[in-house]
């Protein structure tokens, strides 16, 4: 039944509350997971192991948030965002304590590839509860807060294994043990300040008409399975998966491989080098804020032509960094654009995600989608190592052969564009 409230300043600043917990909480998710490039000089240093081994680690996390993505999204129409965000962010506080405790690649492994399932209780689930208190027009703006507040959290991961490392003079194993308070607050903000829906806050839900494929009508519910059916069965949804999982594997090549290009293993000696790699998550987190909103005021909510345009000039920006020499002055605003561009879609994508399934499925479709960002991201991180390891134009193994990252996340990149022109709203 339609109420004036839905419009009133008292439904705005419930709105304005759950999305701020929200963003909150997710603000700090990343000191649980992208951490994992900082530790590994450490971890070669004291382990032995070599790269191409520490992407198998890496991806196991990765492959492990994907089925978690695809279950958790649906768990999280069932049961609502909240709980699942903070139940995720303290189950991942946990297993990065139990990462630190690693002794080789079994146990670096299980504890890490653990945490990818605790970590993907968080997107999903939270973007349903974003889902159900913005409607079609307003979704790009509100997800691109969303994935602002997931791209500053790549900046926090970046500076507080900085400042473990080099400020508190830790070594690697801190990095899993003292950023990750900062998740388990953002937690706890979430249970106590965020509401899943807004007849949680006294108000009417929306109603959109404009949805793609609508929930079910007259109070009816559809079973888990149901959902699933009509996931994968949207072609429009499926390549929206298919593209963001090149773009995501350009994301997670550029986090990983980075710090360990620009640091090194003598990055404390290095006093520009150990912090020119922040500027790569302060571009994505700019660039995150910008597609959608571009998406809605400028293209009348259509996301494909802003994911390709951002995707071909992320190759670019890739390929430029490629080319210039290590540690040239324009490495700062060349990988700024490298991360402005890689991550900016993201907020167009999740905006994608209920349009094309409607609201009711929104977690179910953003699992979906994120199954495929970090199944394809996981094959990609074992790849790229193998091929620093066995780079054949480099002439030593080191900066000069982790470099080859730029050319092939360029690759990535451009497959990400292509496929996303073929996605029609």
């Amino acid at each position: 039944m339609a109420s004036p409230d839905i419009s009133g300043p008292g439904f705005l600043r419930a709105r304005r509350r759950a999305l701020g917990a929200v963003m909150f909480c997710y603000l700090f998710y990343y000191t649980g997971r992208q951490t994992f490039g900082f530790a590994i000089p450490g971890i070669q240093a004291e382990l032995g192991l070599d790269k191409q081994t520490l992407g198998w680690i890496s991806a196991s996390m990765l492959w492990t948030y994907a089925i978690g993505q695809m279950v958790n999204g649906n768990l999280g129409d069932k049961f609502g965002g909240r709980r699942m965000m903070c139940l995720g962010a303290v189950s991942s506080f946990i297993l990065n304590w139990l990462t630190s405790f690693g002794i080789g690649f079994r146990s670096l492994a299980a504890a890490w590839g653990l945490n990818g399932l605790a970590q993907s209780m968080g997107w999903a689930p939270g973007s349903r509860l974003v889902a159900n208190w913005f409607g079609p027009r307003e979704r790009g703006k509100a997800f691109g807060c969303y994935v602002l507040a997931a791209g500053l959290s790549s900046v926090l991961s970046f500076v507080t294994s900085l400042v473990v490392l080099d400020v508190l003079q830790l070594d690697w194993r801190w990095i899993f043990r003292l950023p990750v308070f900062l998740m388990l607050a953002g937690g706890l903000v979430v249970w106590f300040i965020a509401r899943d829906r807004p007849t949680d806050a006294g108000f009417p839900d929306l109603v959109d008409e404009e949805e793609a494929a609508p929930g079910p009508a007259g109070g009816e519910t559809e079973t888990a399975w149901q959902r699933y059916g009509l996931a994968l069965r949207n072609g429009r949804l499926l390549l929206a998966a298919l593209a963001i999982g090149f773009q995501n594997t350009v994301r997670y090549g550029l986090l990983i491989w980075v710090p360990v290009y620009f640091l090194g293993e003598d990055f404390k000696d290095d006093p520009y080098g150990k912090w020119i790699s922040v500027s790569l998550p302060v571009g994505m987190a700019l660039g995150a804020l910008t597609s959608g909103w571009i998406s809605d005021r400028f293209c009348g909510s259509r996301r494909s032509g802003v994911i390709a345009a951002f995707m071909v000039l992320a190759a670019i920006a890739a390929m430029g960094m490629y080319l210039l020499p290590p540690g040239h002055r324009l490495g700062v605003p060349v990988l700024f654009l490298a991360g402005f561009f890689a991550y900016g879609p993201q907020s167009a994508f999740w905006a994608l995600a209920p349009d094309l399934l409607g609201r009711a499925r929104a977690g179910t479709a953003v699992g979906v989608m994120n199954f495929f960002a970090y199944a394809m991201a996981g094959f990609g991180e074992p790849f790229i190592g193998w091929m620093i390891q066995h780079n054949p134009f480099a002439k030593d193994p080191g900066i000069e052969s982790v470099a080859l990252v730029f050319p092939i996340v360029a690759a990535f990149a451009l497959c990400s564009a292509a496929i996303a022109l073929l996605i029609r709203r």
